[in-house]
């Protein structure tokens, strides 16, 4: 990450931290643990659950990846730290809505992916997609932090 990172605190008590776009799922992990550690661990006043904080890198990790190897790459990247806990946003070029695959094919056997939108949808609250005007669309969730 270069000097282009930016955090500015909007009112309510909410962090946007607006990274460069993450080139590689481990920007978007550590662009998410540099949120969490300028709001000092803490989410409305309260300390930060080291296992949720976990989670929340996991499911940037999960989005950015499926940016990239499904979406044809990542064109914006948000983090929010807020009271209910962090805020990501992962958009890309693909109108395709992601999907969940069957861990095997059709003749039983393993199948290799298809379980990182189980684990963002398992471990996020407010799972929402959106189509961008623009074009492609914008994987908005919230990972509780407490």
């Amino acid at each position: 990450m270069s000097d282009r990172n930016t955090i500015e605190t909007v009112v309510g008590q909410r962090d946007v931290y607006r990274p460069r776009c993450p080139r590689r799922p481990a920007d978007a992990r550590r662009a998410v643990e540099r949120a969490v550690t300028g709001r000092r661990g803490l989410v409305g006043g309260q300390p930060c659950d080291a296992a949720a904080v976990s989670d929340a890198v996991l499911v940037a990790s999960e989005l950015t990846t499926n940016a990239i190897l499904h979406g044809g790459g990542i064109t914006d990247f948000r983090v929010e730290v807020e009271s209910l806990g962090v805020r990501l946003s992962v958009c890309d070029r693909s109108h395709d809505l992601p999907v969940a695959l069957p861990a095997t094919d059709e003749r039983g056997r393993r199948r290799p992916g298809g379980r990182g939108w189980p684990i963002v949808c398992r471990l996020a609250r407010d799972v929402r997609v959106a189509d961008l005007p623009s074009g492609g669309k914008c994987i908005t969730v919230v990972v509780p932090l407490s």
